[in-house]
């Protein structure tokens, strides 16, 4: 077979130029209307099996809810649109789920306060409020973060205000940042906020910024034993700062979830910068040490880790929590009992710390699983969006806020179903609350600008004027200036 001349082919590559890569927002349009349907029919169970006419609550959520879908879609549409299409639906139907789930515990509440005579007030609508603002922040972030790679300029005053923003509560006064054993809050009349949920992503991108300008610090090796090759002494600095803050926010803030979030999210981001396996060895060393260290010496912590091995020893008080979403877990089943049909109301903090366990309660352990299908899902897409991208900044910064969703899923759900210690970190977008809501927004607007950098068609370089052949360019005549001193006039 003769071989096409180089020249027919650079003809037909001019007259027929590759097509531009879809940005697939229609199909992110297809997907969000199938989650609202989903959550539609989700609130019409949930009413009925409630033994309750339908009343105007449930067109008002579904308005509400298909509303603040579209702001989401033309916003990603307008500012992002090579973003990736699957990202925005699932974390939409996750947040979709948990105003049902809310909507349906309220409910609840609201038959066992009529029964006492007293009064309740709802909280789905303080959680459809807080997702309207949570996406005015995301599309704020779509337009002023229009290149990821701008970030890098505040890596360092991120990393110090995260820290400022991860400290401050153990420093405040128990009245204003102390609620149900733990000081991470900042209350004040008519306002609070966790600002830990905020620290999270600016330490991420800290951590990213550093690790991108000191990455050969971590991959030099040092002594080698047992054909094992060791980071030298000196280089296991940030680590170890990483396990003290750690260890601080154990000792000051009593918040268990928090400091295992921030430890490991350090040690993947220097596993993903360096790809050598020693430093998660070293790092789950110090996480064990530090393990021992915190239960010898901090009460509550042994507290929780004895409610971990045997919950039933106190039933009645501290393992109440514990059995009850025990209980309700196995109750539920393979099936569950169905919207609206189980007892998920008798779980304490069933609408924030526990609500994975009123979902596998009520949609059994196939609608549990579907759910973390969800965060998989968000987690892989964001993981293949930040190996996509061009610049390593970008694939730090996209891996580590990847991880930190599947990191916190499993805290939440290790937690609930005795896997590991119980340790209080809400469920992202699906448990009742504000400060959670607004950070982890900001992050999916981060995940869309990185995947809307990885998917986007490089820039075509600009045509250039073709010149004749050689021998079909035409002569002209060029008149030689005069040289100097031959006395022609000028």
């Amino acid at each position: 077979m003769s071989q096409q001349p180089l020249a027919d082919v650079s003809a037909q590559f001019q007259t027929n130029p590759p097509r531009d890569l879809p940005s697939r927002r229609n199909t992110e349009l297809l997907l969000l209307g199938f989650a609202a349907v989903i959550v539609t029919l989700a609130l019409v169970i949930v009413e009925a099996n409630q033994e309750q006419e339908l009343t105007l609550s449930i067109l008002w959520l579904g308005l509400s809810y298909l509303g603040i879908l579209t702001g989401a879609h033309l916003a990603v549409r307008r500012w992002a649109p090579y973003a990736d299409p699957v990202i925005l639906p699932c974390v939409a139907l996750l947040n979709g789920i948990g105003l049902v789930m809310i909507h349906r515990l309220d409910l609840a509440y609201e038959d066992r306060a009529t029964e006492a005579g007293d009064t309740y007030s709802s909280a789905v609508a303080n959680q459809v409020l807080f997702t309207v603002v949570s996406l005015v922040l995301f599309v704020i972030v779509l337009v002023v973060v229009n290149d990821h790679r701008t970030l890098t300029r505040y890596g360092y005053t991120a990393g110090l205000v995260g820290i400022i923003a991860l400290i401050l509560p153990a420093l405040l006064p128990a009245s204003i940042s102390e609620a149900n054993g733990a000081k991470v809050w900042i209350r004040l009349p008519g306002f609070s906020i966790q600002p830990g949920e905020f620290a999270k992503i600016l330490l991420i991108i800290f951590f990213a910024s550093f690790l991108v300008s000191k990455r050969d610090l971590f991959m030099v090796a040092g002594k080698k034993i047992v054909g094992i090759e060791l980071p030298r002494a000196r280089d296991l600095g940030p680590l170890l700062i990483a396990a003290i803050v750690c260890m601080g926010v154990f000792a000051f803030e009593k918040e268990l979830g928090a400091a295992l979030l921030l430890f490991g999210i350090v040690l993947v981001m220097i596993y993903v910068a360096t790809e050598r396996a020693i430093w998660v060895v070293v790092g789950l060393t110090f996480f064990a040490v530090g393990c021992v260290i915190a239960y010898n010496l901090f009460s509550h912590v042994r507290v929780r880790v004895e409610n971990w091995i045997d919950p039933f020893a106190d039933i009645d008080n501290k393992g109440y929590q514990m059995v009850q979403s025990l209980f309700g877990l196995g109750t539920g089943g393979i099936g569950g009992t169905g919207l609206g049909a189980g007892r998920p109301d008798i779980v304490p903090e069933a609408n924030t710390d526990f609500i994975t366990a009123g979902i596998g309660e009520e949609l059994g352990f196939i609608g549990l699983a579907a759910v973390l299908m969800l965060y998989l899902l968000v987690a892989m897409r964001g993981m293949r969006n930040a190996l996509a991208v061009r610049d390593t900044f970008g694939k730090l910064l996209g891996c580590g806020l990847a991880f930190t969703i599947v990191m916190q899923i499993f805290v939440v759900v290790g937690g609930v179903t005795k896997l590991i210690p119980e340790t209080g970190i809400t469920a992202p977008f699906l448990s009742k609350g504000g400060s959670s809501l607004l950070a982890n927004y900001i992050l999916i607007a981060l995940l869309l600008r990185i995947s809307d950098a990885a998917r986007r068609p490089a820039a075509r370089p600009k045509p250039q004027q073709q010149q004749a052949p050689l021998a079909e360019a035409h002569t002209v005549m060029v008149q030689r200036p005069p040289a100097a001193g031959d006395g022609r006039t000028q």
